[in-house]
C-alpha cells in the first residue's frame, strides 16, 4: 500500500513566487556533520554543488559550493525523465494520450511488427523489451552515448525506436534513456507541438504554474524534447517540481496533474532481480527509505520525496559510479535527521 501523500498545511504559502522559509526541525548535530561532509573534500561522495531541504512545505536548509547559488542552473540528466512523466500526465488529463494503448510509433506501423504491442505504460516503466544498451563509459558499447552525441543526436526518438526487441514487451525491466525519448516524441505528437512550440507548452502548463523560472530544456533537430537527459534548472526549481509530486499533483489548491497520476509514478514496476533499485513509472523508489520516491540523474543528481516526513531533498553534484551508492546513503542519513508526521 502506498503511503499517504501529505497536503499543504493551512497557513503555509505555496512557493510559486518565493519559497516560504521555516525553522530547521532536525537532529542538528548530525545534520550539520552530514552537510559538512558533503561540502568538504570527501572522495567517497565526490563534489556536492547544491543542496536544498523542503520540510512541511517550507525551505529549511540550503547550501551551495563556491561558484554556485540559488539561481545557478544544474544539470538534470535523467531527472528530465520525471519531468517528462509530468508532461505525459498533463496530456492524459487532457484526454490526448491513453498510456495503456499501443504507442503511436511510426517505426512500428507494420502489422507484423511485434513492437506494435508496446504501450506508453511499458515505455514509462522501462519494460518495452527493446535491445537498448544503457552505458556511460566511452570504452564500452553505448547506445545512449550514440543517441545523444553520435549518429542518433538529430532524431533521438527515431534512433531509439529503430532497435529490435530483445524480450517480449512487459516481461523484462531494463533502464533505457531511449524509451524516454520515444515517449517524448509521442507527447509532442499528442500536443501537436515540436521544438519551440512544445517548449511553450512545457512552460505554460508545468513550469509557470509552479513558479519555475529557470528550466532550460533541450531539443534535437527533429524538435523532440530530449526528455531522457536535458532540462537544466536551479535546485530551488527542482524542489518546486518535487513538492508538486509530494502534494499529489495539487498546486495552489488546484489539481494540476490528473487524479492518481502521482500514485501511478510511485507504483512499483515488475522487475527481475537487479541491484539498481526499485522503479515505478519514470521515478525511482525507496532511495530514502520505504515509501520515498525520487527523480535520479547521472553523476548524483537527486530530487527525493519522502511522504512520511513531508520532505523534499534536492542534491546536485558530481559523483563517480562508485560514489553514487555513497551519495544515496548520505541522502538516506539526511532524511533520518527529520521527524516523521506533522
Amino acid at each position: 500500500m502506498l503511503p499517504t501523500l501529505p497536503s499543504q498545511a493551512p497557513g503555509t504559502p505555496w512557493p510559486t513566487n518565493a519559497w516560504p522559509e521555516g525553522k530547521l526541525e532536525a537532529d542538528g548535530p548530525r545534520f550539520a556533520a552530514l552537510i559538512a561532509r558533503a561540502f568538504g573534500s570527501d572522495p567517497q561522495l565526490g563534489e556536492t554543488h547544491a543542496f536544498v531541504a523542503i520540510h512541511r512545505g517550507r525551505l529549511v536548509a540550503e547550501h551551495y559550493a563556491a561558484g554556485f547559488g540559488p539561481e545557478a542552473t544544474c544539470p538534470s540528466w535523467s531527472k528530465a525523465k520525471s519531468i517528462r512523466q509530468a508532461l505525459v500526465g498533463l496530456l492524459v488529463g487532457d484526454g490526448r494520450i491513453d498510456i495503456l494503448a499501443p504507442a503511436a510509433v511510426p517505426e512500428w506501423r507494420d502489422a507484423r511488427d511485434p513492437r506494435r504491442d508496446i504501450t506508453l505504460d511499458l515505455l514509462l516503466r522501462m519494460s518495452s523489451g527493446l535491445a537498448f544498451v544503457e552505458e556511460y563509459l566511452p570504452e564500452k558499447p553505448s547506445d545512449v552515448i550514440e543517441m545523444l552525441w553520435g549518429r542518433g543526436k538529430d532524431d533521438v526518438a527515431h534512433f531509439a525506436a529503430s532497435f529490435e526487441l530483445a524480450y517480449a514487451p512487459g516481461l523484462f525491466w531494463s533502464y533505457s534513456s531511449g524509451t524516454s525519448n520515444i515517449v517524448a516524441r509521442a507527447a509532442g505528437v499528442a500536443a501537436n507541438a515540436r521544438g519551440a512550440d512544445f517548449e511553450r507548452f512545457m512552460r505554460r502548463r508545468l513550469f509557470e504554474p509552479l513558479g519555475m523560472t529557470t528550466p532550460s530544456p533541450r531539443f534535437d533537430a527533429a524538435g523532440t524534447f530530449i526528455g531522457s537527459s536535458f532540462c537544466f534548472a536551479s535546485a530551488r526549481d527542482f524542489a518546486r517540481f518535487g513538492l508538486l509530486y509530494l502534494r499529489g499533483g495539487i498546486w495552489e489548491g488546484k489539481r494540476l496533474l490528473p487524479e492518481g497520476w502521482v500514485d501511478y509514478a510511485r507504483t512499483p514496476t515488475f522487475q527481475q532481480p537487479t541491484d539498481q533499485g526499485r522503479y515505478g513509472a519514470h521515478f525511482w523508489l525507496d532511495l530514502a527509505g520505504p515509501g520515498s520516491f525520487s527523480a535520479n540523474g547521472y553523476q548524483g543528481q537527486f530530487t527525493v520525496m519522502v511522504p512520511e516526513r513531508d520532505l523534499v531533498l534536492v542534491r546536485h553534484g558530481i559523483s563517480t559510479a562508485e560514489g553514487i551508492p555513497n551519495a544515496k546513503t548520505w541522502l538516506r542519513d539526511v532524511t533520518e535527521c527529520f521527524p516523521t508526521g506533522r
